[in-house]
């Protein structure tokens, strides 16, 4: 490969979870072994790495961030895996806020594809996990803060030995593949945890607690959890961001906060969960802490006011207000819907909506419904994207206006054309569709960033 489309193209050549429908998955496909194959037969650089593992449904990818940005205020260079990405696939891999390269993309594909080429049915999940950890090992990263794709136990990413496991806010989603209820979905999950390795958990509903706990008795893993061991209490807040306090109560030495007084933190976030979020991930660097890794109350400070995480209650725009979020479950929608009302100022609010069909349309519909003066339906640019005709379809009836628009960049236009100076235009739903929409502003503004051509 000579070109950093060819190397695209050949890294989607091969089975991709994330574009498949829920009827196309194969569930005896999950297993570790291409990954362990593919990973011994390059040197194994996933053990040369000290990591962080991060498991959830949601919350996860802004609680990486916030560690990784952390890490890196300590003056550590950090190595973020993460996914899905906005505008290109690079955004998956990075260090120290550094998009892995074009070239070195090509580069380090081009060394692993005569190894790829001797696996069974190799995946684009293996693929870009082994090109992270090879990456992060050659890179010779200090940390490396890991989010899984999917689940947690047969996920590509769940070979490593992790100084710490994470487990972020659980709820009902992917449950085609990992199981109907919580406690199923939260035993996936728990799939991270790893013998005598310490734990940080978020806080849960009592089921899925109750799982993880069980687990981390059966490993012996020490169980942190955020509610009970780290509490948080909120302070003021902005468009800018948000203030908090946070208290540790391990008595132990040794820590972050050692004296278990409180301290006060700030946040460039909105919405009450990403103070969760940003405990899980004080927690975290707690843990981080009590292994010898040299991070201070000022370095955890510096580091969460700096912590980025695009297209997560982002805004774009102050006349009207703009909004761009990846909610894309009941959980997070009815989050979102409160954390609007909550934090910003608006007369009306005008949707642009678009979500996959595996997804609980019908419940999601009739929270925003609930909420709006007119919601524009669309479609990104994504196979596992549902056509705007059956959302409609499954969304109840009600006094909001429902449109159809083709694409999210019309659609985007056509909700700031209905817009008021004071109204609130919010675009929702996967991070494809914010990625298409946020482009799309992006562009007409002027601003550069990266972005991949289109496949």
């Amino acid at each position: 490969m000579s070109t950093y489309q060819q190397a695209l193209d050949y890294i989607y050549s091969f089975v991709d979870q994330e574009k498949l429908a829920p009827d196309k998955y194969v569930p005896t496909r999950f297993d570790l072994e291409n990954m362990k194959t593919l990973l011994s037969m390059v040197g194994d650089p996933h053990r040369r790495l000290r990591a962080v593992h991060v498991a959830g449904t949601k919350g996860k990818g802004s609680t990486c961030a916030m560690t990784a940005s952390v890490l890196q205020a300590a003056g550590y260079q950090v190595g973020l895996f993460t996914q899905p990405h906005l505008h290109t696939f690079r955004e998956r891999i990075r260090i120290n806020d550094r998009l892995m390269t074009e070239e070195q993309m090509i580069a380090a594909l081009n060394g692993l594809k005569p190894f790829i080429q001797q696996l069974p049915d190799p995946s684009t999940f293996e693929i870009m996990t082994a090109l992270a950890f090879q990456y992060f090992a050659e890179q010779n990263v200090d940390l490396a803060v890991v989010e899984t794709g999917l689940g947690g136990r047969l996920d590509t990413t769940n070979v490593i030995e992790p100084l710490v496991a994470v487990i972020t806010s659980i709820s009902h989603d992917h449950t085609y593949i990992l199981g109907d209820t919580l406690e199923e979905i939260a035993s996936e999950k728990a799939g991270i945890i790893k013998d005598g390795r310490p734990v940080v958990c978020s806080p849960q509903r009592a089921a899925p607690e109750r799982v993880i706990a069980n687990v981390c008795h059966e490993k012996r893993s020490p169980l942190t959890l955020v509610g009970r061991d780290w509490l948080w209490q909120p302070g003021e807040a902005n468009m800018e961001g948000q203030s908090f306090e946070v208290r540790c109560g391990i008595p132990d030495p040794g820590g972050l906060i050692e004296d278990q007084r409180s301290r006060d933190f700030w946040i460039p976030l909105l919405g009450r969960y990403q103070l969760v979020n940003a405990t899980t991930a004080i927690a975290t660097i707690d843990q981080l802490c009590r292994q010898e890794i040299g991070i201070s109350l000022e370095h955890a400070a510096e580091g969460l006011r700096r912590a980025k995480w695009p297209g997560r209650l982002e805004i774009l725009a102050r006349e009207p207000l703009l909004v761009m979020d990846g909610s894309h479950n009941v959980d997070s929608v009815h989050r979102l819907m409160r954390a609007l009302r909550e934090y910003l100022a608006f007369d009306d609010l005008i949707l642009v909506v678009g979500f996959s069909l595996d997804k609980d349309i019908t419940a999601m519909m009739r929270e925003l419904t609930s909420y709006a003066k007119d919601v524009i339906v669309t479609q990104a640019d994504h196979p596992r994207a549902g056509e705007p005709e059956v959302i409609v379809e499954r969304t109840e009836r009600s006094e909001t206006s429902l449109t159809i628009v083709s694409n999210p960049a019309s659609a985007l236009w056509r909700a700031l054309e209905l817009a008021d100076k004071e109204d609130l235009v919010c675009v929702i739903g996967s991070l494809h569709l914010v990625g298409d929409a946020r482009a799309a502003w992006l562009e007409a503004q002027g601003q550069e960033f990266e972005r991949d051509p289109a496949l």
